[in-house]
């Protein structure tokens, strides 16, 4: 095919099995017209040759299918503009190099949970995104991570993320409106959950290895161990006979 350019036979690019180290074999990545694809690799992180070999000609690359763990070698592709990072196992550890040409990134089915780290890396790294999409992931709160979460749960989620990322043509698998844009402005700054931190108190005992008194609602000088605290039991011999009574709780079954 006019225009398909791939590796040569001796720049093959070597994976290792991590079960068994001492079995290596060679895969030949797909490279056509700045497009590199190189899925369902089992690779946990990105092989040197493979980023020797094509960081400054590839404006698109599709790392699906495999199981990586870190993006460590990403950040030599300097001139990237789509990047896909789907069905691996990336999560909250992830470091996302600074990328000024990306516009695209997919990383569907991941391990990602927090929502508000990922976005401010997001907005750190990647100042001319347009395109995100992170379905599959916990931090993107649709039924195809919990069947707990409703429309509601993802709107809220929609708001924050464009937000944060104003410059977002397309979220996940919906176009941004217009309006959507401009209820973001107005709810999104209050849609970001806020987690109270320990009572220092209880980080204190924790901390110094002490046991947790249990609540009481005794006066504390008669919360003392050698105390021996007793009740009593027994009948009252009075008997109310007003009209107005509540429900006339202490009648005898002689009075019924």
């Amino acid at each position: 095919m006019e225009g398909k350019q791939e590796v040569p036979e001796d720049q093959n690019v070597t994976t290792t099995n991590e079960n068994n180290p001492d079995a290596s074999s060679s895969f030949k990545p797909t490279f056509e017209n700045g497009q590199l694809s190189y899925l369902g690799f089992d690779i946990e992180t990105l092989p040197a040759k493979l980023v020797e070999d094509y960081c400054n000609i590839t404006s698109r690359l599709d790392l699906s299918f495999n199981q990586l763990k870190n993006l460590s070698g990403l950040e030599h592709f300097k001139f990237l503009k789509e990047l896909v990072l789907d069905n691996n196992e990336l999560d909250d550890t992830v470091v996302f190099p600074c990328l000024k040409d990306l516009h695209t990134l997919t990383i569907n089915k991941n391990k990602i949970r927090d929502l508000y780290k990922l976005v401010d890396q997001l907005v750190s790294c990647f100042p001319n995104l347009t395109y995100l999409s992170l379905l599959g992931n916990e931090a993107c709160p649709n039924q195809l991570s919990s069947n707990e979460k409703d429309e509601e749960d993802y709107q809220r989620y929609r708001y924050y993320v464009v937000y944060k990322i104003p410059g977002l043509k397309f979220l996940d698998s919906s176009q941004v409106t217009a309006s959507e844009v401009q209820e973001a402005k107005r709810v999104g700054p209050y849609q970001q959950i806020v987690r109270p931190k320990d009572n220092l108190e209880d980080s204190d005992s924790l901390n110094s290895g002490s046991p947790t008194v249990p609540y009481s609602p005794l006066p504390s000088e008669s919360q003392k161990e050698n105390i021996d605290h007793q009740g009593t039991f027994g009948k009252t011999k009075y008997i109310y006979y007003g009209r107005h009574s509540e429900g006339n709780r202490f009648i005898r079954n002689k009075d019924l």
